[in-house]
């Protein structure tokens, strides 16, 4: 018998570390004169457009640069797996920019070596700093590690993160589940 799904975070928790994370942010890049902030596609856009919104919300500047960046191309994988290519919108140079790097989940690192990648088509930032909704820190294939996490999850490979968020599961939520 295998165990049943189980809930890591709710939406109440969910919504605090965001909160966290944008005061880290903030610690760091303090009114983001020089940085700006890219999700990738598709899934850590939802949680960097909610980090851009309180960050604008918190700061009083609502002219943070924001990018939406699709990896597919660059990724590894992209001829072996049935991938979606979503839109990139980034409407900015990166040069010379401190670029907040925003993903939901951290597991073998290959999809934030795709977000550099994608990245460098933009520019060559002065620094760069990735922020997960979750890090599967003993899973890494490639020596990614980020700065700002929301929480840590250890885990074998056999189970998986699922993150909902309203806008595509209508409830906001991080799943553990055991593939089986």
């Amino acid at each position: 018998m295998s165990p049943s799904p189980r809930i890591i975070l709710d939406e109440k928790q969910l919504d605090i570390i965001i909160h966290r994370l944008c005061r880290q942010l903030i610690e760091t890049h303090y009114q983001f004169q020089n940085s700006v902030i890219i999700g990738l596609q598709p899934r850590g856009v939802y949680l960097a457009r909610r980090i851009h919104k309180q960050l604008s919300e918190i700061t009083g500047n609502k002219h943070i640069p924001y990018g939406d960046l699709d990896v597919t191309f660059y990724r590894d994988d992209f001829r072996k797996r049935d991938l979606v290519p979503n839109k990139t919108n980034i409407d900015f140079i990166i040069e010379d920019k401190n670029v907040v790097l925003i993903d939901d989940v951290l597991f073998t690192g290959r999809t934030i070596r795709a977000g550099l990648d994608a990245m460098m088509a933009f520019g060559r930032p002065a620094d760069v700093e990735l922020v997960v909704l979750i890090d599967r820190r003993f899973s890494r294939n490639l020596p990614i590690q980020a700065k700002y996490i929301g929480r840590t999850i250890d885990s074998v490979a056999s189970e998986k993160v699922k993150v909902d968020w309203k806008e595509t599961e209508s409830e906001d939520r991080v799943w553990l589940l055991t593939n089986d």
